[in-house]
Order: structure tokens, then sequence, then C-alpha cells
């Protein structure tokens, strides 16, 4: 048989705007960038993949920008004629010629994923084992900043059925005032919803171990990477009655070893494009697993295409004991998707059509990609 190879692969940056900014201690993002991945095949098969960073080059070395340019001046011309259908052969064999660049390679994965789920006509998470459920809860972000703004936006997200899980980004402002602004929203939510927080590396060893106890006695459930080092993590653990969970210390199946192997962590946070695609993210969670730690599924805020991806993955899991957070679309104010998801009674429906089960609306997509700068390489 003649081997189905790829013919072309094309990018392009979309520029989306926020429902309200989205305050991180690393930056604060008014917008969301997506880089838009296309690979079509010989057998006119197409796939779309999805690379996306929180604010920029804030949390860390990659961008939409940089991946565009390593998937248009490497990425694609390495794979341009190769066999489209062994995905885990060519990531592979392109790995050896493109050192980290996780997201990109999630990316490319992602739509490579899609392409030979619509060629055998089953969703993607049947590529990766077979799903579990078919829908996964999701917590909703609070990062306003503000407490009083916050509070109001968590009742709303009650009201609607949308949230009851809650995660508050802190670690831009002074310890007691982060104590204070998450205990007055537990406090106003009391039993009906659960209070985590995300520290996105902010603090100190020494910080940290002021703030958790504190933290715990607000109510406060999960402690999402306080600090940057994987050692003061470990030295962290077992201290208080608060899960810590590791988020970006993990960067890939090695990471994830050398966490399990020190005790570093009581939870995963698991993001396909941070570890480099959604194989990758599927071993790391098998060593979770293996070390009896238990898993969450993380997001990078991406828009649709990650989204779904991260929930066919996240679907398969045996294990999921901290549900998701995969929420990013609904901090979109456009919708880009033909069709949108299904966020309903606090959880997300996992798509069940071919491949990724979503469809681009291109005519939306057109408005919000940057002049110029679509890219195909034949």
């Amino acid at each position: 048989m003649t081997p189905i190879t790829i013919e072309r692969i094309e990018t392009r940056l979309v520029d989306l705007p926020t429902i309200r900014p989205h305050k991180l201690s690393v930056a604060t993002m008014h917008g969301q960038t997506l880089m838009l991945v296309t690979v079509v095949c010989s057998d006119g098969v197409t796939g779309i993949g999805e690379g996306t960073t929180i604010a920029g080059m804030a949390y860390g070395p990659e961008s939409p920008e940089a991946m565009k340019l390593a998937i248009d001046t490497y990425f694609a011309p390495a794979m341009i004629g190769r066999d489209a259908t062994r995905i885990q052969a060519l990531m592979d064999f392109v790995g050896k010629l493109v050192k980290v660049n996780h997201f990109a390679k999630s990316a490319l994965e992602t739509a490579l994923l899609d392409a030979h789920g619509k060629r055998l006509g089953v969703p993607v998470s049947e590529l990766l084992g077979g799903r579990r459920r078919e829908r996964l809860p999701v917590a909703w972000t609070l990062a306003s900043g503000d407490t009083a703004r916050d509070i109001d936006e968590a009742e709303r997200m009650l009201a609607e059925r949308r949230h009851k899980v809650f995660k508050l980004k802190i670690g831009a402002k002074a310890i007691d005032a982060d104590i204070r602004h998450v205990a007055a929203i537990k406090q106003a939510l009391g039993e009906r919803a659960a209070v985590r927080v995300d520290v996105n590396m902010a603090w100190s060893e020494t910080q940290a171990a002021q703030a958790i106890p504190a933290l715990a006695d607000a109510g406060c459930e999960l402690v999402e990477q306080p600090v940057a080092s994987a050692a003061a993590l470990a030295r962290l653990m077992r201290r208080y009655p608060v899960a810590l969970m590791a988020d970006e210390i993990l960067q890939g199946p090695e990471s994830a070893f050398d966490i399990a192997r020190h005790h570093g962590a009581d939870v995963f946070a698991i993001k396909i494009e941070q570890n480099g695609g959604l194989f990758a993210a599927q071993r790391v969670a098998a060593i979770a697993d293996a070390a009896g730690i238990e898993l969450y599924g993380g997001t990078m805020l991406e828009g649709a295409f990650s989204t779904v991806a991260s929930a066919h993955l996240f679907a398969s899991f045996a294990n999921l004991q901290w549900g998701t957070e995969l929420f990013g679309p609904l901090l979109i104010t456009e919708e880009i998707l033909a069709k949108p998801l299904d966020y309903s009674d606090f959880e997300l429906t996992v798509p069940d059509g071919p491949g990724l089960g979503i469809e681009l609306d291109e005519d939306k997509v057109r408005r919000f990609t940057r002049d110029g700068l679509t890219k195909v390489t034949r």
C-alpha cells in the first residue's frame, strides 16, 4: 500500500480577547494568542493542533510566535513527505532534530492525532487506549485580583451550575494580603464550593512554610506550585494538612520520574503542551499512578483545540482524583468553533466525533488572524 504522507503544514497566529484581565503572579493577561497548525495529508484528511502559552513568555521559554517560527523553519520541512499515520515514530524522528520545544511538538502531535482519528472514524481518546468517562469536572480560576469581584464571579458560576471548584491565583501580593483574600472567598462560598490556590512559583521556601498552614486554616484544600524548586517542594511535603501539587516543574516523563522518586508532590498537574504532547503526558500520568501520586487535568489557558485534546487524554485516565481546569475557551469572548463545547452541570462533555470531534469556524478565525502571518510549508 502507498503510505499516507504529509503534503503541507500551515501555521497562523490568532489573537482573541478575554472576558476580563487574568492576573497571575508572573503577569496579567488581557487577551490570548493561539498558534493554530493545520496538517494536510495526501489522502485529503486534515488535522488541526494548537499551541498556547500563559502571558506570552512570562510563564516559560516558548511563545506562540516562537512555536510558529519553529514549525515553519524546522519541523515542517522535516515532516513533509513522511508517513502521517505512524505518529509516535514521526514525533520521535523530529524530536531528534529539534530539542525541547514541547509546546510546538504538542500542537503538531495533536494535529496528527486529529487527522488520524478522522481517517479511522474514531475519537482521539480511542487512539489513546479508550475513554473511561464521557464528562470531566471543570474548575474555574478566579484571577481578577479583587476579592469582592472574585466572590461575585464565583457566585455567578455556582448559580449557573458551571463550576463549583475554584482556583485562586495568588503570589503577586504580600502573603498576609493573599491569605486574607483566600479566607474571605472561602468564607463567602462555604461548603458550596472547594477552594484551591496557585502560586506560580512566586514564594521562597520560607514564605511557603509561613503561608501554607494559614491557607489550610482558611479552608484551602490544594496549593499548586508554591515554590520554583523541586527540592524545596519535596521538603514542604507532608508537613501540612493540605495537598501540594507540582506544575511548572513537570516538563515531561523524566522530570515526573525524578519528582516521584523524591516524593516531591501529592498531585501532578498534567498539561499536554508542557509535557511535549499527549503521549508524553500519558507517560507522566502512568508514572504518577505507579508512585501513588494523584492527578489533576491542567491547562495553559488554551483555546478549543488543545482543551479538547486534553479532554480526550484525561477521559482515558484510570485516575483523575482532582478533576480538571479545562476552562480556557470560557475565558475567551469569541467562539471559534462551528458548534460550541458543552459546559453544563459543572462538567465538560468530551466530544465523541472522529478525531478531536470539533470543527473550526474559519470565517470567525479569519477575523482574528494576524495579517500576513499565515505560513504554508509544502
